[in-house]
């Protein structure tokens, strides 16, 4: 066994930076964890957007789970490239997109295709595009519960919204979509509390739906931080993402869930612009940027390394009077944001038994793969 950390790479010389590297072995940790959280498989519908990789999505389908959703038409085709047989596309499509949509669903007839909606004008205009098209799109709708981003409140508004939709030619509802991305507190115990309350009025939607004769409606609820809330309620589907590379801030912000850290940015000393400073190939185009400067990556083998400038293709960190770094030392990089982190290369560096394997392609970051 060996006695080096994780995370080096053995033949890092054969590696330019910066570069984003995959430890695939953590992330088959990480898709067990998952299952281990929930009693049927058939809960899982993992979100693509962290990863949006095929060879990924192979992972996840090879454990068994076969529904997912994702963010983009991209995303999309990528799941269905992979064999996904379940996929919803987790946006309300304006006219363009419900073309490429129904586009995908033509060529991947076996597959199982969904989107969302959160109003009767886009209802009647998915509709209208499916009865051209001669199908039957089936949707969910977008509730509201306190992210404020999209969606209807789920209040009588919904509920008509979902009768709308049933009445319709081309659409057939199958339930709501509630992302409750704005519940982050650290404290599990608050996070229930806060799961409920929103969740409720969605619940009893659902109940006046099945009262009044419809199908029992089904309920794609949460992301990383309310997923071990959702995983114990059997009434939800639930949708991680980033559990799959796992992050610096969701490691330090949910400590109950004992996913593992995937994914890494290598980087290197390009300059000494100071006797306490250090310049590094880590700009704004290779990490995630949208955080303050402080929270935008941690060096997992150079923790004490603070962050003090950056700009597009450089970092600017403070190492103290008399630091040991020299120009070419190579610094492992643990993004705050993984996904748009990922979204910045074209493709992974797998790396196994601390040797590189293999590439994975970050397939789904282009705007289009074929449609």
């Amino acid at each position: 066994m060996s006695n080096e950390p994780w995370y080096v790479i053995k033949d890092i010389d054969k590696l330019d930076s910066p570069a984003l590297v995959v430890y695939p072995d953590r992330v088959k940790h990480n898709i067990t964890v998952l299952k281990d959280f929930v009693s049927d498989t058939n809960r899982l519908r993992p979100h693509v957007k962290t990863h949006k990789s095929i060879e990924v999505t192979q992972l996840l389908l090879e454990a068994g789970i076969h529904k997912f959703k994702c963010a983009t038409i991209a995303e999309a085709e990528m799941l269905a490239i992979a064999g996904a047989k379940d996929i919803l596309l987790a946006y309300q499509p304006t006219e363009p997109k419900m073309h490429r949509l129904i586009h995908l669903i033509q060529q991947y007839p076996t597959i199982h295709f969904s989107c969302l909606v959160d109003n009767a004008e886009s209802a009647r205009m998915i509709s209208n595009l499916a009865d051209i098209s001669e199908l039957q799109v089936s949707v969910f709708i977008d509730v509201n519960v306190g992210m404020n981003r999209t969606g209807i409140l789920p209040d009588q508004d919904a509920f008509n919204l979902y009768e709308i939709l049933a009445g319709l030619s081309g659409t057939t509802p199958l339930g709501f979509h509630a992302y409750d991305g704005h519940i982050r507190e650290t404290d599990l115990e608050i996070r229930k509390q806060l799961c409920a309350e929103a969740l409720q009025p969605v619940l009893d939607i659902c109940d006046q739906l099945e009262m009044k004769g419809y199908e029992k409606p089904v309920i794609i609820a949460g992301g990383s931080p309310t997923f071990p809330v959702h995983s114990a309620n059997e009434r939800v589907e639930c949708s991680p993402g980033t559990f799959v590379y796992w992050d610096k801030g969701y490691q330090s912000s949910f400590p109950e869930q004992p996913f593992l850290t995937a994914t890494l940015v290598v980087t290197r000393v390009v300059s000494l612009p100071s006797p306490s400073r250090i310049c590094v190939d880590l700009g704004h185009k290779s990490i995630a940027a949208e955080n303050e400067l402080t929270r935008r990556v941690y060096f997992v083998n150079a923790p004490d390394l603070k962050p003090v400038g950056q700009s597009e293709e450089h970092l600017v960190l403070e190492a103290g009077e008399g630091h040991f770094y020299q120009v070419g030392d190579v610094l492992y990089g643990l993004p705050y944001h993984v996904c748009p982190t990922c979204a910045l290369y074209e493709k992974a560096y797998t790396i196994e038994n601390g040797i590189q394997a293999d590439t994975w392609k970050t397939i789904a970051r282009d705007r289009s793969i074929h449609y």
